[in-house]
């Protein structure tokens, strides 16, 4: 599958590892930065979507997208593991739900530009059943691009060429990502609701979270592969 990701806020906040262990596969080892796992709250968009060598799909290619994540590994291998995803299309979810085991939910989502390179951000969670969550607010650039260097929290938290999910008998996956290295600047944000995090069982800290913006990332993700380890 190949995807455009644009407009990219990472918001991250560093958390004691034992808070999120329960919500994590026991087979995964939660991986630290100064002694910390990390938190982040994404909210982005997407356009472009579609199977490798084929069309965009009217109707489902192109869509805001906001996720809740944190950073695992297995076998050796660093990746992402999402405690949440929330979208605007309905197909999109149904077809991430069932291909990549992610727990996506529908919700009804805004993206708005404003002068000065100005994002606006609205995320309200209708998915039946899902506890309820919430983000407004708005962000931007605030200086030039550079590219994170191994070693530092800037690489820790982007440079993850992988996604980790979990089937419903505990098996674990992982699907493969590939893109050039990101294009981070420093960012600025205004954030007036955001209950993310805690849909999920997560308290995130009361201090000011560490803030990345990416303008645009092409991506393309391999299908699901069942890892060989045993299941938690």
């Amino acid at each position: 599958m190949k995807q455009l990701w644009h407009d990219l806020l990472f918001m991250h906040w560093p958390v004691p590892a034992s808070a999120i262990r329960a919500l994590i596969p026991a087979t995964l080892e939660i991986e630290t930065y100064d002694g910390s796992a990390w938190v982040g709250v994404v909210p982005f968009r997407m356009s472009g979507i579609r199977g490798r060598a084929l069309p965009p799909i009217p109707g489902t290619s192109a869509f805001p997208e906001l996720n809740v994540r944190t950073y695992v590994r297995a076998n050796a291998k660093p990746g992402v593991w999402f405690f949440s995803l929330d979208a605007r299309n309905s197909l999109a979810v149904a077809a991430a739900r069932r291909f990549f085991r992610l727990l996506y939910f529908r919700a009804e989502m805004r993206v708005e530009h404003g002068a000065n390179a100005i994002i606006r951000y609205f995320s309200h969670r209708n998915h039946r059943g899902a506890p309820p969550a919430d983000f407004r607010g708005t962000y931007q650039p605030r200086g030039p691009a550079f590219e994170a260097q191994r070693g530092t929290i800037d690489f820790f938290l982007v440079e993850r060429y992988c996604l980790y999910s979990e089937g419903p008998d505990g098996t674990i996956y992982r699907g493969d990502i590939d893109h050039n290295p990101w294009q981070l600047q420093p960012a600025e944000a205004h954030v007036e609701a955001n209950t993310m995090a805690a849909a999920s069982g997560i308290s995130l800290p009361d201090c000011e979270p560490l803030l990345h913006f990416a303008k645009r990332q092409e991506v393309k993700i391999w299908g699901l592969e069942k890892l060989g380890i045993p299941a938690g």
